[in-house]
């Protein structure tokens, strides 16, 4: 079957991988039983008294059966299909005798098992005019169906059409809503996240800070904060120029990535400013960790082609988070401590307070 009989306006003058293509469009071959359809099945059966009555889709080398009472199979080669007779018809199409028909007396399902003798198909068609299959009933014996039952079955018919329909209507809808929650992780994303590193932004840190606050407050569990300053970056921009500071930014971010632990919150809080939550880490533990940076940068300086090797420093604020303390007093207290340590001499970190070997915040300072 290559193409349907010409008629001005009719779908049916399109070719046959136009037909598949509708077809497909409904995603509906090989998919699991279904009530919906199964209803519509027993039903005709019941109304046209047959023992057989099938939901059928046309397909390019076989016939597939959506929902089926009395036959026992789930598909059929699409040459021993008297259903794709139907679907160049454009009426309700019943063969009374098939033995009798010259299209069916030789076909294997009339000659042998299961010796079909009546059939009835009603079009299954899409809103554009294309067939796609029918909605069937058989017999075992010759007979005709009377008015109503024609009415009945082609009714019937359009009923899966509906369903079909009102399938491909809530797939549209799963793929749209699939697709707006894509865009809303990705404006989400994007709206806390720094476009030059990819790390948290200022608003998203605050956040997470916040968020951190209140677990301490209900699970007592310690946590560290860094504000963290790069040395002498204005000097890097005026000296080399606004791209090689971008560059540096980013290097300063992959080196962070590499030296923090996954659980930990890195963030651009706003120009050559970062900052780092460590969750569950104390303060002793987070000096630590702000050593390993301080050592991976003095390994790993930038590497550019219009300039020397450029060997990064930072200054580091360290301070514990607690229950008891606010936000802003905690962000403000960090500050004044990046401070310190860049009043002191840059490329060094300063802690609040002793650790709990009964080290001083002296002994906390990271020389040059």
């Amino acid at each position: 079957m290559t193409s349907y009989s010409s008629q001005p306006g009719d779908a049916r003058a399109y070719s046959e991988e136009a037909r598949l293509s509708v077809l497909a469009s409904y995603d509906i071959l090989d998919t699991p039983p279904d009530s919906a359809f199964d209803d519509i099945t027993e039903l005709a059966a019941l109304i046209c008294d047959t023992p057989i009555a099938v939901i059928n889709f046309v397909d390019r080398h076989r016939q597939w059966f959506k929902s089926e009472q009395g036959l026992g199979v789930r598909e059929t080669p699409l040459d021993i299909s008297i259903c794709a007779h139907v679907i160049l018809q454009s009426e309700l199409f019943v063969v009374p005798d098939t033995r009798q028909d010259a299209r069916f007396a030789c076909n294997p399902l009339v000659t042998g098992e299961p010796y079909l003798r009546f059939y009835a198909g009603a079009l299954l068609k899409s809103p554009e005019g294309f067939p796609l299959g029918t909605l069937c009933v058989l017999d075992y014996r010759p007979r005709e169906l009377t008015e109503k039952q024609r009415i009945a079955l082609t009714a019937l018919a359009s009923q899966v059409m509906n369903n079909l329909e009102l399938i491909r209507v809530q797939q549209a809808q799963a793929a749209l809503i699939e697709q707006l929650q894509s865009a809303q992780k990705e404006l989400i994303h994007l709206a806390s996240t720094d476009p030059l590193t990819g790390l948290y932004n200022r608003r998203a840190i605050k956040e997470r800070l916040s968020q951190e606050l209140a677990l301490i407050e209900r699970s007592r569990a310690p946590a560290a904060l860094m504000l963290m300053d790069l040395d002498h970056f204005k000097t890097i921009n005026d000296d080399f120029g606004h791209e090689t500071g971008d560059r540096v930014i980013e290097h300063f971010a992959r080196v962070c990535k590499n030296v923090f632990r996954q659980s930990d919150i890195i963030g651009r809080w706003g120009g050559e400013e970062f900052v780092v939550l460590l969750p569950g880490a104390t303060e002793a533990e987070a000096w630590q960790a702000a050593q390993r940076l301080h050592q991976s940068l003095r390994q790993t300086p930038l590497v550019g082609d219009e300039h020397p090797p450029l060997l990064i420093t930072v200054s580091i604020g360290l301070c514990s988070l607690s229950k008891d303390c606010e936000l802003e007093d905690t962000l403000r207290q960090a500050d004044e401590l990046l401070y310190q340590a860049k009043d002191s001499g840059r490329n060094r970190t300063v802690c609040a307070s002793a650790t709990t070997d009964g080290e001083t915040p002296d002994d906390l300072t990271t020389p040059d």
